[in-house]
């Protein structure tokens, strides 16, 4: 197994765009949409966020990842690490379909972090030859675990569980395994669909990280989707939150708009036997947000990733295809639970980063840079502002709808309109890194998530409203750092 992974690693050396992750040169050599502080892949096509963890004073964070198709193919795990959350390194692909249990792709998994190993629980994909539905015919999926010492090499790989190994009544479908440690025991959360095509989750229980036993089903008792992907379970504030990501989920006004959803839950504090209560807080508004995983940094902060993008989007047209890679990962966010809304704001490291600093009153208006954060506080009261000449957010205080619309479907690669009832709307918070927008309403009670696409001349800010004011920020190369109010 080290041989066939030193073979390509050697492979992957040899592609200068791969040997690492860094914002310069990735514009030189793969377009002028590459993110600098944002994960992306090097080249080739990302998905699901997979194994975040913290070790010593590293954070690490893989990534489904097919290094050689931008539209997709065959899944690895590509890897990076970071010390601030903001600059991540490329540390290579450690985990390769290269075992009969995983040999049609390394999905979607975590990571457990104990007696200096890290263990990579993952699921295995085999699909036969043959006029299969792979939904209850034609498909493996195995519960897999490779164990690493950096995330870099990968010591054994061992089949955990398969088919049979899952409850009765599932389909074919059983995937992404979350594991973490609670109380001297180990847990294991996957999601399924049934057979009568309704997404849930599955929670196992081990003494030993290897031997997993079935203990109970987490399902609404009214149908929500046709399949759960990604499951995670986790304490926060004194809740425990479920999260998932629904497939086969209805538009209900404003709410699931895109293809699948990404949505939250509180579940009662014993989730062993706990059911699923019916109403989610759907996690982003935007059209970019899919699949988060959160981790427990070692200062007791919750951390949440989600892939900026959605699975099997027809109407959008990702412009960086055409050098030859495809979607980022969202910003890290923490997560805390105010007034019984779970709130995301992107991790605290972000405000040492900005050391120039513009504050106005009334109104804005500037050429800007690619990558900047725009604050703003209307006081309530209507306002509108317009990103790149054609993204344009707006807050109508008369019924509190706050709306994301592309003037210009170029610049959207064919996307429309977004909106989300939010009440009165005090404070916005707009992170804008090249070809990405993440805007944070309220200390995040709502989130809108974007990729876009602007031309290199259309980097430029206009803002006005009857009591709009607020703070431009960016940040200067060799300028002091530590400038900006956090």
């Amino acid at each position: 197994m080290n041989a066939l992974q030193n073979t390509w690693n050697r492979l992957f050396a040899q592609m200068p765009a791969l040997r690492e992750n860094d914002p310069q040169r990735g514009q030189a050599q793969s377009g002028r949409f590459r993110p600098q502080l944002h994960v992306s892949p090097p080249t080739g096509w990302l998905n699901d966020p997979n194994g975040l963890c913290q070790i010593g004073d590293v954070y690490h964070v893989f990534y489904q990842f097919s290094p050689f198709d931008p539209e997709g193919g065959l899944k690895f795990w590509g890897h990076c690490t970071s010390r601030d959350l903001l600059h991540w390194d490329f540390a290579g692909v450690p985990l390769l379909p290269d075992q009969p249990g995983d040999c049609h792709g390394v999905y979607s998994g975590s990571a457990l972090t104990e007696d200096g190993n890290l263990y990579l629980y993952y699921t295995g994909n085999v699909k036969r030859t043959g006029s299969y539905d792979y939904i209850r015919t034609g498909r493996e999926t195995n519960t897999m675990l490779a164990i690493s010492r950096d995330g870099r090499g990968i010591e054994s790989k061992e089949c955990l569980m398969t088919n049979k190994d899952y409850p009765a009544g599932l389909t074919l479908h059983v995937r992404d395994p979350k594991v973490w440690k609670q109380d001297g025991v180990y847990y294991m959360i996957q999601g399924a669909r049934t057979l009568d095509d309704r997404g849930v989750a599955l929670l196992f229980s081990s003494p030993d990280r290897r031997s997993w036993r079935y203990i109970h089903t987490l399902r609404t008792a009214n149908p929500f989707g046709y399949m759960w992907e990604c499951p995670d379970l986790y304490e926060l504030d004194g809740k425990t939150v479920l999260s998932v990501s629904p497939q086969g989920v209805p538009a209900d006004g404003f709410r699931y708009q895109n293809k699948y959803q990404s949505v939250i839950c509180f579940l009662e504090p014993d989730f062993l036997h706990a059911s699923v209560p019916d109403g989610f807080q759907e996690l982003d508004a935007g059209f970019d947000f899919y699949a988060p995983q959160t981790f427990l940094a070692r200062d007791g902060r919750r951390i949440q990733i989600a892939w900026m993008g959605v699975p099997d989007e027809e109407t959008h047209t990702n412009a960086t295809l055409a050098d030859g890679w495809q979607h980022i990962l969202t910003l890290p966010r923490e997560l805390s639970v105010q007034n019984g809304v779970l709130c995301q704001n992107p991790v605290r490291e972000l405000s040492a980063w900005w050391n120039q600093e513009t504050s106005f009153k009334v109104g804005f208006c500037r050429q800007t840079e690619a990558c900047f954060e725009l604050e703003l506080f209307n006081g309530g009261e209507d306002f509108e502002a317009a990103f790149a000449g054609g993204l344009v957010c707006t807050y109508r205080k008369s019924d509190g709808l706050f709306s994301l619309r592309f003037t210009d479907p170029q610049l959207g690669g064919g996307r429309t309109l977004r909106a989300r009832k939010v009440g009165r709307l005090s404070r916005i918070r707009v992170f804008f890194d090249v070809s990405s927008a993440e805007i944070f309403l309220n200390d995040g009670e709502a989130v809108f998530s974007t990729r876009l696409y602007p031309q290199a001349e259309a980097y430029h800010i206009q803002a006005h409203g009857r009591q709009l004011h607020g703070f431009y920020r960016f940040h200067k190369a060799n300028a002091p750092t530590n400038q900006c109010t956090p």
